[in-house]
């Protein structure tokens, strides 16, 4: 093995998943441009790559749909490509989940980014940490931070260190920095999207992650709060794009449908923002618009990332200090009072998913204008 000299730029894999964790990572990698960066899509190992090999998991992160927007990102971009950190010697890992702690990076130094809003506690949330030998992706992303494999987790706000720390995070390795494409909002209001004053309505990927979306009531809801007003629709990314607007011309013919496109500049423009559980709530109370969501608004605002415009620079603080430190022994323990996490199966598989929305019958009482 080639011994690395002294003199040689210290080497960074950053971790990619959605195209949001894929603009936050090369964000936070311009901030460290004295150090030699590396970048792949999210990945899994054992069973679970098997499964992603498969195709069967293309309602996850993992899938080669998303795996695809990330490639091309990273290839639009030039940005030097390590598929899966084959190469290893790195000095540290920045990765956008630790719903799977992939066995390559388990000995290396690891920094957590947080990617946006998190998944409602359920029954998988309370299932995981009641036992930890379930991985933690059987909850969604409601257990981000849970794996205690990381010296440090960079998080959005006062509200969500308290959140992380409730839910059995280390409060000693939570730093709040804020994440790169939730700290200045305000930016998204110089754009060129041509329409203004409407309804703005961003749909969920529920059905395409096998969870129950009742997207009639949901619709109906829709056409209630505009009342008249025009009604535009930002499909999730992950969405069956063309099912979505068959089903919106069917009840809501004078519509508009983008499936691609900002939505944070759509919201932007917006009078009013419709949502169930999505990050682009932030991005609208940031703004001051009107907000609809199965959320508590009053728990949003406490949990709103910081609009501090150098969440990146501070995570690259961050990496600088570590990268200035001595390097730990082994992987860092698991939090204080918490016993440390068995592997099941492949270990924690990093499967994006969504809870579904409540039913038809509950739709109503979920509602937080």
């Amino acid at each position: 093995m080639t011994r690395v000299q002294p003199h040689q730029r210290k080497r960074i894999l950053f971790i990619c998943g959605s195209l949001n964790q894929t603009t936050q990572m090369h964000a936070v990698a311009r901030e460290l441009p004295e150090f030699e960066h590396r970048f792949t899509p999210y990945y899994g190992h054992g069973v679970i790559e098997g499964l992603r090999l498969a195709r069967l998991l293309e309602f996850t992160v993992l899938g080669y749909k998303l795996r695809r927007r990330c490639l091309d990102y990273l290839a639009q971009k030039r940005l030097p490509l390590d598929l899966h950190g084959r190469s290893g010697g790195y000095d540290l890992v920045l990765t956008c989940s630790d719903l799977i702690v992939q066995r390559n990076i388990r000995s290396q130094r690891v920094v957590l980014v947080q990617e946006g809003i998190l998944d409602p506690q359920g029954v998988g949330f309370k299932l995981c940490t009641k036992m930890p030998s379930l991985p933690l992706w059987l909850a969604g992303t409601a257990t981000t931070g849970l794996s205690g494999r990381y010296e440090r987790f960079c998080v959005a706000s006062d509200g969500y260190r308290d959140l992380f720390v409730r839910n059995g995070a280390d409060a000693g390795r939570i730093v709040v920095t804020g994440i790169p494409n939730f700290d200045d909002c305000r930016r998204y209001a110089e754009n060129d999207f041509p329409h203004r004053h409407y309804v703005l309505v961003c749909s969920s990927d529920a059905r395409e992650t096998f969870k129950r979306d009742d997207r009639r009531a949901f619709l109906d809801r829709c056409l209630e709060i505009a009342a008249g007003r025009q009604l535009i629709f930002k499909l999730h990314p992950n969405e069956n794009a063309a099912r979505a607007t068959r089903e919106i011309r069917e009840l809501a013919p004078d519509a508009i449908v983008f499936a691609s496109g900002s939505a944070e500049e759509m919201i932007a423009n917006c009078d009013v923002l419709i949502t169930q559980y999505s990050s682009t709530a932030f991005v609208a109370l940031a703004l001051g618009k009107e907000v609809h969501s199965y959320f508590d608004l009053a728990e949003l605002r406490r949990l709103l990332p910081v609009q501090n415009r150098a969440a990146a620079k501070g995570i690259a603080a961050v990496c600088r200090q570590l990268l200035e430190t001595s390097a730990p022994q082994a992987a860092p323990a698991a939090p204080e009072g918490r016993p440390a996490r068995r592997s099941f199966l492949a270990g924690r598989a990093g499967l994006r998913t969504r809870r579904p929305s409540r039913a038809a019958g509950w739709l109503r009482s979920r509602w937080s204008p």
